[in-house]
Parts: C-alpha cells; sequence; structure tokens
C-alpha cells in the first residue's frame, strides 16, 4: 500500500493494482495548483461527507474513469443522480471489494451537500487486506467511538487525521485519537488550506512525539509508504 497526498484532505492510496482516491478538492485549492486532476486515476472514490471541499473534484475526476463511488447512501445517491455509480455504505457496516474490506466508522462533524441537500452522517473508512491496514477518519472530532476500531478491524499500519482545528479537532485531540486507535504513525490533513486552520507544524509533531507517536506531514505529491 502506498498513499499520495494531494491536499486538504484529499489521498490516493494504491493497493492490489486499484487506486482509491479519497475526498477530492484539489482544483480548488490554491496550495495544490500545480497538480493536474486529469493525470490522478481513480478506481473508486472514497467520500466521507458531502461537504465542498471534500467532493468538489468527485465529478471531474470520476465521471470520465467510470470510478465506482464509496459513501454515505445519502452522499452516493446524490451523486448517482448525476448519472455516477457507487455503494452508499451507512455507520458501523462493511463492504467487500475487489481491492480488499471497507468499514465505514463514526464521526462527529456535519454533512451537507453543495447545493443544500441532506448529506446523511460523516463518517470515515478502514481499509484493510493482506498489504495492510488504514484507518482514514474524515473531519471529525475526538470521539471515544474510536476506542472500538482496535475492537472491531485489524490492527492499524497507518491513520490519517485530521489535525487543523476549528472545524475539525486539533493536533492536541488527534494525538489523543492516536492513542485510542492504537496506531503509532499518523498522517495530518485538514490543516493550512484556509486562515483558520493554519497550525504550527513543529508545535503539532511534537504533541505526537509526547506521547510515543509520529505525525507525518507530508508535502503535496508526496508519497508515504502505509505499511
Amino acid at each position: 500500500m502506498t498513499l499520495t497526498y494531494y491536499g486538504h484532505s484529499c489521498f490516493l492510496l494504491e493497493t492490489r493494482g486499484k487506486c482509491l482516491l479519497f475526498d477530492p478538492f484539489i482544483s480548488h485549492n490554491s496550495a495544490a495548483a500545480h497538480i493536474n486532476i486529469a493525470d490522478i486515476k481513480a478506481d473508486y472514490i472514497l467520500i466521507s461527507h458531502g461537504h465542498g471541499d471534500h467532493v468538489a473534484d468527485v465529478e471531474a475526476i470520476g465521471k470520465p474513469q467510470n470510478a465506482q463511488l464509496i459513501g454515505a447512501f445519502e452522499v452516493i445517491s446524490w451523486f448517482q443522480q448525476k448519472g455516477m455509480q457507487g455503494i452508499g455504505m451507512n455507520l458501523g457496516g462493511k463492504a467487500h471489494f475487489d481491492f480488499g474490506t471497507v468499514k465505514m466508522v463514526s464521526a462527529i462533524h456535519t454533512s451537507g451537500l453543495p447545493d443544500g441537500s441532506y448529506g446523511g452522517n460523516p463518517g470515515g473508512f478502514v481499509i484493510w487486506n493482506e498489504e495492510g491496514c488504514l484507518y482514514f477518519a474524515g473531519d471529525t472530532a475526538l470521539i471515544l467511538d474510536m476506542q472500538l476500531i482496535p475492537k472491531t478491524c485489524p490492527k492499524l499500519d497507518l491513520a490519517i487525521f485530521p489535525i487543523g482545528d476549528h472545524y475539525t479537532m486539533g493536533y492536541e485531540d488527534a494525538a489523543l485519537a492516536a492513542q485510542l486507535v492504537q496506531c503509532d504513525r499518523v498522517v495530518g490533513c485538514h490543516y493550512d488550506t484556509f486562515p483558520p486552520i493554519k497550525i504550527d507544524k513543529m508545535a503539532a509533531q511534537k504533541a505526537f512525539a509526547a506521547s510515543g507517536k509520529t505525525l507525518l506531514l507530508p508535502s503535496i505529491g508526496e508519497q508515504v509508504a502505509v505499511k
């Protein structure tokens, strides 16, 4: 499994010869202006919730490639009305795909679609196969439900947490989240894109180190090995 960061909360996971794109928000992110979305291969697009900074490029990337969408039932239904295909899930459920297993887990946030439609409940995803196990938390506060993940999923090799505060948990809470999910390596996201979520990156990494965890802050376009 390899992970490529495309800014904000957007990542590409490559595993078993498949490409899984998470929460595509690239063309509207000035920090990712050097990324050409036409170059991004996506067999699947996983959507944590309906906010514009997580779905902005779903159609532009997914439609030309006939990508399969995965996410909350309401979000997937909204995109199906636009001619896209997908599998609608809900919290606590899991589904099996050619790349492995996906379990949709709790997140505490809001979820409205760009046109004001109801977006259902936000969520996160745990994805696993013989190559590794990844937790993408989506936009969330620190929640005690996270402690259920090690009890219901394989051991995590890597977790992706929002760390920008204001709209999600900040890095202090994310360091606690790493303890709850029993994961030693965390990739940070949802920070520095907008003024309210600018952070002190050195302070964030020190907060994780103080609890015996490693916080990775890849540059846009940089790859990280999941395992």
